[in-house]
């Protein structure tokens, strides 16, 4: 999730089908005005840090209030209501800083999103198109994309999405991450997954604590008859993540390809 505010620009990205973005904007106040911006830019985030969203979401209200043509306070009042997952009602923050600051790629990048969020996968495309003509350079435009194209279905098209992501930022894990999965969805139809779970081991070499694909990982090996690795694998999940023991979640929110949620579905049954 990017959040974007008028005197600084922080990125914060969720392990999750999308990364969230924000907007620069220019203001033209006064000292004192600008310290009350900053205090309450403050507020937020640390609301944010805390995970207290709702807290959040009640700051860039006030910050609104005040600066009303302010795109960046729409832009991160809906990365507010996106955490508390309240997608629809982001919505309308995103059209509104999109409205505001229709030439930058941060609004359209928190829309796709949302709309993500509520299954419009055609929608959420055309935003990030719409971010990489801005910014042809946007990794997470990309990411995101590939996110949504496999909402479609459409898991080649995914995969040179996460590719393109990669090559533009070679440090953005979870775009390795949705990779690999998305490369064991792949191979799950051909039968041959062996790239899928080498590529997944080299990502844990490099981010041992990254819980998605360890999960990953597991319900790989378990699929794959290699049962105690898929064990072992499964304590780090367990520590970091519960969430990956509710196979509802895994399916309808991370939103994992069909043979991934099946091979889970299989190992936390025992079957």
């Amino acid at each position: 999730m990017r959040l974007i505010i008028a005197t600084l620009i922080g990125l914060f990205l969720l392990f999750q089908p999308a990364a969230i973005a924000p907007v620069q904007a220019q203001l033209n106040i006064s000292e004192t005005e600008s310290n009350q911006l900053d205090a309450l830019v403050k507020q937020a985030f640390d609301a944010t840090d805390a995970g207290d969203f709702t807290e959040a979401e009640g700051y860039w209200t006030d910050l609104i209030k005040l600066y009303p043509d302010n795109a960046a306070g729409w832009s991160n009042r809906g990365n507010a209501k996106m955490s508390q997952n309240l997608p629809q009602e982001a919505l309308a923050d995103y059209n509104k800083s999109v409205e505001l600051a229709p030439n930058y790629p941060d609004p359209y990048l928190n829309r796709g999103a949302a709309l993500e969020s509520l299954g419009k996968w055609e929608e959420a495309i055309a935003d990030y198109n719409r971010v990489l003509e801005i910014d042809p350079k946007d990794a997470a435009a990309y990411n995101n994309r590939g996110n949504a194209k496999a909402g479609l279905g459409k898991w080649q098209e995914a995969i040179a999405d996460y590719q393109t992501a990669m090559q533009v930022n070679s440090r953005f894990s979870t775009a390795f991450g949705n990779n690999a999965i998305a490369l064991y969805e792949v191979g799950a139809q051909t039968g041959d997954t062996e790239s899928a779970i080498k590529a997944m081991k080299n990502i844990l070499r490099k981010y041992p604590n990254f819980t998605d694909v360890r999960a990953a990982l597991t319900a790989a090996l378990w699929a794959d008859k290699k049962l105690g690795e898929a064990e072992s694998n499964w304590v780090s999940v367990a520590n970091l993540d519960p969430r990956y023991r509710d196979i509802n979640w895994v399916k309808n929110i991370r939103r994992w390809p069909p043979s991934l949620v099946t091979a889970l579905d299989k190992f936390l049954t025992l079957k």
